[in-house]
């Protein structure tokens, strides 16, 4: 009785068709977030920045549980948390050894301070929690509108620096002798993936967001033979775990984030199979990816 009960939780299709059009945002929203995040992720990968990305989403928790005690919009204020933490990190954390102490010192105090503004908020419990590990009918239109103007930016941004931001992330000595701004192009770079932080915590919430920003492009570096394909799978993996997340937490009772991640989890378990299977040949090194950048 007790096993029915717990696959009545995560999995009840039970009046699925009706609750479809509940989630319609949050699918739009899924699809955006899956482009970004597979995206801004093969540079989160080249750049070492996994734990960075971590970092940026306490913050960004702590800007959006701010701005849901003082009642003003959610996202604006995960957009603050994490342009803030994306400026220190990459202003103070130019070498590895400071970026990994600044971003050390930055996770405890924006998740204490982000416990600390939902102890003070008196509203819905939901909206706690959703913060943390994300809400399946989370978003509103003007959240969406948020969302999809702040994903525009961080694309048009990464369009416009992506050949100069693959060369400085593959061989950044070698690009800074050639003339490349590799300074300013990785805070041009952490400030993009502040914002791409920012909007995923709307739907994974703040604890989960690596599922989006790193599994997926780990996982495209595992089979990807090319250079163009890595973007592309990284893309399609993130897109569909988010979007299949969604559409199974909708027949089920649990937040959105056990999905999603189990979804990006299970796509990155068989990449690893595929590459064992012929011969290791992946791109798990990133080194094939650097005469590309280099290009030009």
């Amino acid at each position: 009785m007790l096993a029915a009960d717990v696959w009545h939780d995560i999995f009840n299709f039970a009046n699925y068709g009706e609750l479809l059009a509940l989630v319609r945002n949050s699918i739009i929203a899924g699809v955006v977030l899956g482009i970004v995040g597979g995206l801004i992720g093969v540079f989160v990968m080249m750049r070492d920045l996994p734990f960075a990305v971590h970092g940026i989403s306490e913050l960004s928790f702590a800007g959006a549980s701010g701005a849901l005690l003082l009642g003003v919009n959610v996202v604006a204020g995960s957009l603050a948390g994490s342009i803030i933490a994306a400026v220190l990190i990459g202003v103070l954390g130019s070498r590895a050894r400071d970026r990994n102490s600044i971003i050390g010192v930055l996770m405890p105090f924006g998740l204490g301070l982000g416990v600390l503004f939902l102890a003070l908020y008196k509203g819905r419990a939901a909206n706690k929690f959703g913060l943390l590990t994300g809400q399946i009918v989370a978003v509103d239109t003007p959240q969406l509108s948020w969302l999809i103007v702040t994903g525009a930016v961080v694309l048009i941004g990464l369009l416009i620096v992506w050949r100069p931001l693959m060369f400085a992330s593959s061989d950044p000595e070698q690009a800074a002798a050639r003339g490349v701004p590799v300074r300013v192009l990785s805070l041009v770079f952490m400030l993009l993936l502040g914002m791409a932080v920012a909007i995923s915590v709307q739907i994974v919430g703040a604890l989960l967001v690596l599922s989006i920003v790193v599994t997926p492009a780990a996982a495209a570096l595992r089979v990807a033979r090319s250079p163009w394909l890595v973007p592309v799978l990284s893309v399609l993996f993130a897109t569909l775990s988010l979007v299949g997340g969604i559409l199974l937490a909708l027949g089920g009772s649990l937040p959105i984030s056990p999905y999603v991640t189990t979804i990006s989890f299970a796509i990155y378990v068989a990449c690893r199979i595929v590459d064992s299977r012929q011969g290791s040949r992946g791109w798990t090194s990133l080194r094939h990816l650097r005469p590309a950048a280099r290009v030009g």
